[in-house]
């Protein structure tokens, strides 16, 4: 068993997901970084490594309930512990309401939905028997206002903030603590492709004016995640800018 806090971050390979995973393991955290593509798991763990952290990698489907629940758990097996979840990984599949087909709202609700409840489901029992939890879930001011065209991920993202508040009143007396981080525009490749209009278009809707990066997300969830935050759960946290001020 070790002893440090050992944390889970899914969708680690990129973006988002990179940046708290690199920041978590420079706090000091043994970082299970988790996607679907080896190498740049592995790029990751090296790079966190040759900075002094500690880390390593799982290949995980999402999407497959069944990998999802043994990844946790054996996790959770392997090191004596659990003590964060970091539920970041997530997929789009944009259509207008009149033309979104059931399979895109299936496929966007169950990855981005189902696979945070089957995760913090597995989760809770290893953190239980540690007598100490932080579970972050990463929504979307999407989920907070709506989006043309992400009726599926809004809901999904929406999904997550009602979840999160109840698991966090059913946790708390336990000493896990469960909130979310809701990105605004964030600077990943799904953003840099955008044409410049659409990007100046974006920011105007922005208080400062500017895109964010993923670093800024990865330091809300270094803080909720953090033993410090103990007095904190079944938040969400807007990191956008103040687009959506609420």
């Amino acid at each position: 068993m070790t002893d440090q806090r050992v944390a889970i971050v899914t969708g680690a390979s990129r973006g988002i997901g990179r940046a708290i995973a690199t920041r978590l393991a420079a706090d000091g955290r043994h970082v299970v970084c988790v996607s679907r593509s080896q190498g740049p798991l592995d790029e990751l763990v090296s790079q966190i490594q040759a900075t002094g952290g500690s880390a390593s990698a799982q290949t995980c489907d999402i999407a497959d309930f069944t990998a999802v629940a043994e990844m946790v758990e054996g996790v959770a097996k392997e090191f004596g512990r659990l003590d964060i979840l970091v539920n970041n990984a997530g997929i789009t599949k944009d259509n207008l309401i009149l033309r979104m087909s059931d399979e895109e709202w299936d496929d966007v609700i169950n990855t981005n939905l189902k696979s945070v409840f089957v995760a913090c489901r597995a989760a809770a029992r290893p953190m239980m028997r540690g007598k100490f939890g932080r579970i972050c879930n990463i929504a979307s001011t999407s989920g907070l206002v709506g989006n043309s065209g992400q009726a599926n991920y809004a809901a999904a993202k929406s999904g997550l903030t009602g979840f999160t508040k109840t698991i966090a009143r059913e946790l708390g007396k336990k000493n896990i603590t469960a909130n979310c981080v809701a990105p605004g525009f964030i600077e990943t490749d799904m953003t840099k492709d955008l044409p410049a209009a659409v990007t100046e278009h974006i920011k105007g809707m922005i208080s400062t004016r500017e895109l964010g990066k993923p670093e800024d997300i990865a330091t809300a969830v270094a803080y909720v995640t953090s033993d410090e935050s103990r007095f904190m759960t079944g938040q969400t946290i807007a990191i956008d800018g103040g687009m959506t001020m609420c």
